[in-house]
């Protein structure tokens, strides 16, 4: 069925106003069928109380077949009778052994010595019953064809039977009492519905919208979305509030755990990448050096043609070119060599002052180091002149570039922003790997020879891009450098 897919917004209110409009319409029924038998029993009780008077007061007179005093006892019956209240007889009539009406409050539709069962199929029904002996002090009888209710007493002393007196009720003035009840129970239960259906929608809405929410925020974590739900989004601590804690936390454990996963792949990545790297520059460097010593002494030897002395120079920029390039991919961070020191980072910024003046761009310089770092200088000078470069390179002219360097949390920090395009996601996530570059056109070295570098003495770098800025964080211990 659809209504088991349906939301929880809308499942949890129609099964709660259905199961209210059940309860109420249970209770307004009992209570009718109530109203209804306690109104049965009040004609009941009455019926019984004045025929067992008029059935003591009845047998002298049809013993010695006084019909006209039989007549004043019973009509006697209707003195101080009030329209309309149903427990009150409509008609009185005595039946006599064989059939025949003896007595009647009504001789024109129970004319005397008339035959009960000629009188209407109604009558023939009471007539029927009659014929078996009465064993009770009275019974009730509610034939479907007449529109009376009638209850008979046997008059009768000891053994001797002289008649059956029969007391008649009018449904039609039984039946207007009954709807009354029955219009004031339906009136109630409109106004219990009018109140519980909206109380129901309400809570049903508040309970199924923090469900709803929390299948959201799983749907968004099971692809990988981010989830940018408030944490309070249901404040209280019932077992609701416990699944929407277990949930949280569950996902900053996923959270971790996928940064984690992240982070060694990227290591392992990088470890074999720079193994691969290491074993292919030390195979370069035999035969880059065997060529550069046969060009130094071609050189010596002298007597060369111009043009040929021309290709010569070419043939060892080239060579060295790729010379540099290999030794940067066996960078070795962790060599003995002093400790870096405030002039270090102003060689940095003198060197660099140039590139930045030729692009017309503002360069932002916080550098606030004592007097010397318990850290490799040459590495530390590579790694701040390698992003310096790559932002110099990515930012427009007029750009703003802002350089910070200081010691603080147990280590050393350096913190590069420029202006720069967007870089997209796929990007980043292999930024410090060789041949892939933050910009067009690069490649890649700096920043994987700087991961490098960060690796090789226990820090940690990071790249984030937004709002039109990158910016590189890195941080050096200082306790295990010392």
């Amino acid at each position: 069925m659809r209504v088991f897919h349906l939301s929880f917004r809308y499942k949890i209110p129609i099964w709660g106003g259905a199961l209210i409009l059940i309860s109420v319409l249970a209770v307004s029924a009992a209570l009718m069928f109530k109203a209804y038998e306690d109104l049965k029993e009040d004609v009941r009780i009455s019926a019984e109380g004045l025929g067992g008077i008029l059935t003591k007061t009845l047998f002298a007179p049809l013993l010695h077949d006084d019909v006209w005093l039989a007549f004043e006892q019973v009509n006697a019956a209707f003195h101080g009778r009030k329209p309309g209240n149903p427990i009150q007889p409509e008609l009185i009539f005595v039946v006599g052994p064989v059939g025949q009406v003896m007595v009647s409050t009504a001789p024109e539709e129970l004319p005397m010595l008339a035959s009960l069962e000629s009188l209407g199929p109604g009558y023939a029904e009471l007539a029927r019953a009659l014929d078996r002996p009465i064993q009770e002090d009275s019974i009730s009888y509610d034939p479907g064809s007449a529109r009376r209710v009638f209850f008979a007493f046997p008059i009768r002393e000891e053994s001797a039977q002289v008649g059956t007196l029969v007391l008649a009720y009018s449904k039609d003035v039984f039946l207007p009492r009954f709807r009354g009840h029955a219009l004031y129970a339906a009136l109630i239960g409109a106004l219990v519905l009018a109140v519980l259906l909206p109380l129901n929608w309400y809570w049903g809405q508040r309970m199924a919208r923090p469900l709803v929410d929390l299948a959201r925020r799983m749907g968004r974590a099971v692809h990988g979305g981010e989830d940018n739900t408030p944490r309070e989004i249901y404040p209280y601590q019932d077992e609701l509030g416990q699944l929407f804690q277990a949930y949280d936390a569950m996902l900053v454990e996923m959270r971790g755990k996928a940064l984690l996963e992240r982070e060694l792949l990227q290591s392992e990545r990088l470890t074999a990448i720079g193994r691969l790297a290491s074993g292919i520059a030390h195979e370069v460097n035999n035969p880059l050096g065997g060529m550069l010593m046969a060009l130094d002494t071609l050189r010596e030897r002298g007597g060369l043609p111009e043009h040929a002395a021309k290709t010569l120079g070419l043939l060892e920029r080239g060579l060295r070119q790729i010379q540099e390039t290999v030794a940067a991919l066996l960078v070795q961070a962790r060599d003995q060599c002093r400790p870096l020191t405030p002039h270090d980072l102003e060689d940095v910024r003198t060197l660099i002052h140039p590139q930045v003046l030729k692009k017309s761009q503002h360069l932002d310089w916080h550098a606030e180091l004592p007097e010397s770092v318990q850290l490799p200088a040459a590495a530390c000078r590579q790694i701040l002149i390698n992003l310096l470069l790559n932002a110099v390179q990515a930012t427009a002219e007029q750009g703003r570039i802002a350089v910070e360097v200081a010691a603080r949390d147990g280590g050393l920090v350096f913190s590069v922003v420029n202006q720069a395009e967007p870089i997209s996601r796929e990007r980043m996530e292999h930024l410090f790997e060789p041949v892939v570059a933050a910009r067009e056109g690069g490649h890649g070295l700096g920043l994987w020879v700087t991961y490098q570098i960060v690796q090789q003495l226990e820090g940690r770098i990071g790249a984030v891009c937004e709002d039109g800025e990158i910016c590189f964080d890195i941080w050096l211990p200082l306790e295990t450098n010392q």
